[in-house]
């Protein structure tokens, strides 16, 4: 059936052919002329139609596999889309189930959740009324006539609540063993040393000078925290640089509490102790301090030796471009974040002043501008004290800088070679900085406004340690990896230029330059 169908879409091909065929006179078929053999038109009709066939034929061959191919194609096309309709209905149906699992889970975590606060209230509630009972017991001696009734009142209140009642669930039940251990007087000092890089008499001296401002008052809910461990989380967390949930499980506290006790026990030190053991020194000190720098590099009215490092931090949530520090990303081969810390130490390594918290992307150029310490110099403040910098730094009328030019004269070289000497002074002084506070080494969960506090806290902590000669372990060393740029405009005073030239001349030619630069 489908083949005659076939057959008469193209009778019409069929007939134009044939028509075509017996138009031509004699069977010439139009083309040979008069000269040429006459054909016969029957035999030649014959071979015209059966080419006309094959050709047909063929036609329907191939627009029967054509349809062939396309119910094939519409077949697999079917079983596809029911296959995906099946999947979509499989997951569709798990994502339903394990919906209602969690609605059902949530459910019962707000039943237990409500369930526990009623019976805290519920507590609270007897706690407090027993509490009232009893002043009300109290109160009420005074007076003979109503002692009775009161007796009365109070007999029939605290019957209906149980005596020595406590409150539950308030506070979760943690482990305080490793504090209670470390803060008995039968700890070892060197483990005590190892865990607060500190020695248990500046702990305690610590302790004391923040007492009356770190102390907090019982309650009727619950004991404060003493001093000594609300110190000691603060200082362990700083050293370590632990995460605060093993903080929280070392001291038995909740995490959000020891966060809390870090920010609370920092501000404490910046105001307390920062105004004792960080400051410029006085002019006494500070001509001892001049004494010192030129005993080791043999420049005088050195006041202070100037460094600027990175701390790294987790990439903030806003200006985010500014505080991208490309030098460390481009030698660690990961993106990294900073924020920078400018410190001026005396010879011993104690700081003297910083300026802390400004964008890592700054140049140690910038972040000097941006310092108190550059206001007050620019007031006249370090008049006739120099400040010793790196190639960071531009030559000031009181900044004093080596020689950063090509093809240095023998007189430069030993120049830089004694400005390297009073460099590694500061250099020193924040290898120690950090290695003794592991929380510099790397990125800090502190938010970025409250990071300037606690570095300044680490500071703080530094010079109380360094002036109380306190040692740090050989794995606690750190060598510092910052890269010092070469400012825009290095120079910026002419006096300051002559004056450096005449320093350095002194040095050559009254032998004080050395021979390490030969």
């Amino acid at each position: 059936m489908e083949t005659t169908f076939l057959l008469d879409d193209f009778s019409h091909f069929y007939s134009f052919f044939q028509d075509g065929t017996n138009s031509f006179p004699d069977g010439s078929g139009g083309g040979g002329g008069g000269g040429g053999k006459k054909r016969k038109s029957g035999t030649g009709g014959e071979d015209d139609g059966g080419g006309l066939k094959e050709i047909i034929a063929s036609l329907l061959m191939l627009d029967e596999e054509e349809q062939v191919d396309q119910e094939k194609w519409v077949l697999d096309s079917d079983n596809d889309r029911a296959l995906f309709e099946e999947n979509h209905r499989m997951k569709a149906q798990a994502m339903n189930e394990y919906r209602a699992d969690m609605v059902e889970w949530f459910g019962e975590m707000e039943e237990s959740e409500s369930s526990r606060v009623k019976r805290a209230r519920r507590s609270a509630t007897a706690v407090a009324a027993s509490a009232s009972a009893a002043a009300a017991a109290v109160a009420a001696s005074a007076s003979a006539a109503a002692a009775a009734a009161s007796s009365d009142n109070v007999g029939s209140e605290s019957s209906s609540q149980p005596a020595g009642h406590h409150r539950r669930l308030w506070v979760k039940d943690r482990s305080k063993a490793w504090w209670e251990w470390c803060n008995h007087p039968d700890f070892p000092e060197e483990e005590f040393r190892r865990a607060f890089r500190m020695s248990r008499a500046t702990f305690n001296m610590i302790c004391d000078e923040l007492d009356s401002v770190v102390t907090k008052k019982d309650t009727m809910l619950r004991l404060a925290i003493p001093v000594r461990q609300r110190v000691a989380v603060c200082i362990w967390r700083l050293a370590t640089g632990e995460p605060l949930r093993l903080v929280s499980k070392r001291f038995g506290l909740g995490i959000s509490t020891c966060h809390k006790l870090v920010l609370e026990v920092c501000a404490a030190i910046k105001s307390v102790l920062m105004p004792k053991f960080l400051q410029w020194p006085e002019e006494e000190k500070l001509k001892t301090v001049k004494d010192e720098f030129e005993s080791i590099s043999g420049i005088p009215g050195v006041g202070g030796s100037m460094y600027t490092t990175h701390i790294p931090i987790i990439a903030p949530k806003v200006n985010v471009a500014a505080y991208f520090n490309k030098r460390h990303t481009e030698r660690n081969q990961k993106t990294s974040y900073s924020v920078t810390v400018q410190g001026v130490v005396d010879p011993n390594g104690i700081f003297t002043d910083v300026s802390i918290g400004w964008p890592g992307s700054m140049s140690d150029e910038k972040v000097l501008e941006q310092s108190s310490l550059y206001q007050r110099a620019n007031s006249g403040f370090l008049r006739d004290v120099w400040v010793v910098g790196g190639s960071g730094y531009p030559l000031l009328d009181w900044v004093m800088v080596p020689y950063t030019h090509h093809n240095l004269t023998w007189t430069q070289h030993a120049f830089n070679e004694k400005i390297g000497d009073i460099q590694r002074v500061s250099k020193a002084a924040f290898a120690r900085l950090k290695g003794r506070w592991s929380c510099l080494q790397k990125r800090t969960e502190v938010k970025l406004l409250d990071l300037p506090v606690v570095l300044g806290a680490c500071c703080v902590l530094h010079n109380i340690c360094e002036m109380r000669k306190e040692e740090m372990d050989p794995e606690q060393n750190f060598d510092l990896f910052d890269d010092e740029m070469i400012p825009e405009n290095g120079l910026r005073s002419a006096s300051s230029a002559q004056a450096r030239d005449r320093v350095a001349h002194d040095l050559l030619h009254h032998g004080l330059a050395g021979n390490a630069f030969l």
